[in-house]
């Protein structure tokens, strides 16, 4: 029987689903989590063959003695994952000391972690990409903003979504930031006017995807973080095929094997230095599942089963799981205290038949998801519209 160390296997919640088709396809699934046993849902508890508590699961130690536990009392560690942005680089270090064949090493988190980094790997996917500097100092940014105009946009060179990520349009801004930025490395790119598309797949250990969608974000992800607008997605009824193609040339630039992929990229929305309107245009990628309940809107917009795909994969390297019938599945989180014209049972009321999820939003996720969230299915792109203006209007 193979062992999988799980990570995390309780954050986000509905990560049990994949433990679960683990066990199903007969791997030993041990977690490693900083909550009680006692506080683990009953469906996560019934997936794992055990759970090991530490105390802190930032706290590197811990963790390496709990995969050491693990290994002495059940032999090589076949897998180990947390199909989450934040372990990532904790993730590939733990294989390389274990030597945990499967998944990224230490050697590769450079060119999937930093955003600098990415940029040679999509130009040898042919695919365009922001002109940047690293924000080392004021007059390395002066000398750039020069050259591309402002607004510019900066970000942690190794980030995780939009946190800490600014819109500069002014010298003044440019001052306040280096005056207040964290002690991290950053990244400044030219301003893209852009919608973001993304490429989300499970692929095989030959790098050939075995299931393919996407999503469509409205506005933009650093405005619903740093100012507390609505979030708005959709997962599209079928992969837009530029974006697909797109997001096929970067899992062969970047060598993918074997996980599921959150590739993001920008649509232009009018023609610009880099390209134009409509274009596809790099913005980063992410080789973990789009967050929070994105896996459960994949499965209704799709008509499937994502997490019993991507367990398949890891037993099988295929999955004899298919697709049924295809719709828009469309988010909206909404912000406590924010005047929608709209209440929250009117919305009940008026989509009684389409609702799938309608309950709050985790504290650790409501920066980018909002407080309340609802999601639907609908069957055309007229339906999403409609839904976005009847769920954000706001009185005047």
């Amino acid at each position: 029987m193979k062992n999988f160390i799980f990570i995390s296997p309780n954050f986000p919640e509905n990560y049990w689903h994949f433990c679960r088709h683990l066990r199903d396809n007969g791997f030993n699934v041990l977690g490693i989590g900083d909550c009680e046993y006692f506080n683990l849902l009953p469906e996560l508890k019934a997936s794992l063959t055990e759970y090991y508590k530490v105390s802190d699961l930032s706290n590197y130690d811990e963790v390496f003695r709990a995969v050491a536990f693990f290994s002495f009392r059940y032999g090589k560690i076949d897998w180990l994952e947390s199909n989450n942005e934040y372990w990532l680089e904790r993730d590939a270090h733990l294989r390389t000391e274990f030597n945990i064949a499967t998944g990224f090493k230490d050697g590769d988190m450079k060119k999937v972690k930093l955003k600098s980094q990415m940029k040679p790997f999509y130009a040898e996917a042919g695919i365009k990409a922001a002109r940047y500097c690293l924000a080392d100092s004021p007059r390395a940014c002066k000398k750039f903003i020069d050259e591309v105009g402002y607004p510019v946009i900066v970000k942690p060179d190794n980030g995780v979504g939009a946190n800490d990520t600014h819109r500069l349009c002014s010298d003044d801004d440019l001052i306040q930031f280096f005056a207040t930025k964290l002690p991290v490395r950053y990244i400044m790119e030219e301003y893209i006017d852009a919608t973001v598309n993304s490429y989300d797949a499970i692929v095989n250990s030959k790098g050939e995807p075995i299931f393919e969608t996407g999503n469509v974000t409205l506005g933009s992800l650093m405005d619903v973080v740093n100012t507390g607008d609505s979030s708005m997605f959709y997962i599209v009824d079928q992969p837009f095929e530029d974006v697909r193609e797109a997001g096929r040339r970067t899992l062969r630039a970047f060598g993918v094997r074997s996980r599921f992929v959150h590739f993001e990229f920008f649509r232009l929305n009018r023609d610009q230095h880099i390209g134009k309107k409509g274009e596809i245009v790099a913005l980063e990628v992410n080789m973990r599942p789009s967050g929070g309940i994105s896996p459960e809107m994949m499965n209704y917009a799709n008509s499937t089963d994502v997490y019993k795909i991507w367990a398949d994969m890891v037993a099988f390297d295929c999955s004899s799981k298919g697709t049924g019938e295809r719709f828009y599945c469309a988010f909206v989180g909404r912000r406590d205290g924010k005047p929608y014209v709209h209440s929250d049972d009117e919305i009940y009321s008026r989509y009684a038949g389409s609702i799938k999820i309608a309950r709050r939003v985790a504290k650790a996720l409501s920066g980018a998801m909002g407080d309340r969230m609802f999601v639907v299915n609908v069957k055309t792109k007229e339906e999403v519209d409609e839904f976005y203006r009847f769920t954000t209007e706001c009185r005047q």
